[in-house]
Formats: structure tokens, C-alpha cells, sequence
């Protein structure tokens, strides 16, 4: 029998990473973020600064693209794609746990029972969050939202070919501003 998953996608400032704890404190099983990005960093042999950069960024457009290194082989983020696919898949193989971003959704969409999960929230909701909870303090919040989330939106395409945030691509889309965070964990728990 496969394990049970729960994928979490989410919105830069929903909460989503507060929501994949709760729900794997309440179901007793692992919760997979910053760990991955360390266990990334293990086998790849690259920079955890670095993985956390390219995990959210497309190798560029099609100019850069077309100028790029890709010609003479996998780039970096091509590299680190392929470390991310391999210690996601053996994380589901170990046992049922959660995995918050990194494209599990997509990379685990033949390989374990999941449960896919995007949590979302308005504008305000994540502007007041990042502050209060990140401490940014930077002029405009939003602006850091739409940039974090168009770079997720890209790196999601580039890798799956899927798009990011659409409602068909998940089991369940849950709006943490309007439910709150708790009751998100509730609702992912009970469907668990």
C-alpha cells in the first residue's frame, strides 16, 4: 500500500508552512520544508542560500534561455531539480508525512496517495502577515508578494508544464485569511 502524502502549495504569506506543521502535529507524522532544502543541499553538494534561490526561480526566458549553458548539458537548477525529484520520492516511499512546496504535488503525482492542498489568502491578509509574523519591513509588502508568488507561478511551469495556484490542480484550495490557519489544519486533517 502507498503511503498517504499531503502536498501543501501556497501563497508567499497564507500561512501555508504554519498549516503543514499543524496538520502533521495533529496526525503525528513528519513535516518536510527547510528539511529539504538541507537534504538538498547534502546530496548536491550546493549552497542551502542557493537552493533556496533556485527552487523559486525558472532557468530564465527564452533569451536567456537560448544563451544559456543548457545547450552544452543540465544547468544547476536543472541538477538541483533532479536531487529535489529523488529525496521527495524516497521521503513518500519512507512514510506518510506532509511536504510543504518543492513541486511534491507534481513530483509525487503517480508515486504515493496524496492529498493536494493549495492555501491561499488576499493581498492585505499576507501583506499584515509577512510583517507581523517575517518581520519584512520593507516599503511595499505587496509588491513582495506578487514577486515571490510570480516566481513560484514560473518555477512551477518551467518544471511541470502546470499551472500554479489553479484550483483543477488540487484536491482542495483553502483561503487561510477568510478560515484562519487553525481551521485550514482542521479541514486538511479531516480529510487526511
Amino acid at each position: 500500500m502507498k503511503n498517504r502524502i499531503i502536498t501543501i502549495s501556497r501563497e508567499f504569506g497564507s500561512g501555508g508552512r504554519t498549516i503543514g506543521k499543524l496538520v502533521a502535529e495533529k496526525l503525528d507524522i513528519p513535516c518536510y520544508d527547510s528539511q529539504l532544502i538541507h537534504q538538498i543541499a547534502l546530496e548536491s553538494g550546493f549552497d542551502e542560500n542557493y537552493i533556496k534561490d533556485a527552487g523559486e526561480y525558472a532557468p530564465g526566458g527564452f533569451l536567456s534561455s537560448a544563451l544559456s549553458s543548457r545547450s552544452f548539458g543540465p544547468t544547476n537548477e536543472d541538477l538541483l531539480w533532479e536531487v529535489q525529484q529523488k529525496i521527495i520520492t524516497e521521503l513518500a516511499e519512507k512514510g506518510s508525512c506532509v511536504i510543504v512546496g518543492r513541486c511534491a504535488d507534481y513530483i509525487l503525482r503517480d508515486k504515493a496517495d496524496c492529498l493536494k492542498v493549495f492555501i491561499h489568502a488576499d493581498m492585505e491578509f499576507r501583506a499584515k502577515r509577512i510583517v507581523d509574523v517575517y518581520g519584512e519591513r520593507e516599503d511595499s509588502p505587496e509588491q513582495r508578494l506578487k514577486d515571490k508568488d510570480k516566481r513560484r507561478a514560473a518555477y512551477h511551469r518551467f518544471y511541470t508544464n502546470m499551472k500554479w495556484s489553479h484550483a483543477q490542480n488540487y484536491h482542495i484550495t483553502l483561503d487561510s485569511g477568510v478560515l484562519g490557519i487553525e481551521r485550514c489544519a482542521s479541514i486538511i486533517r479531516e480529510l487526511y
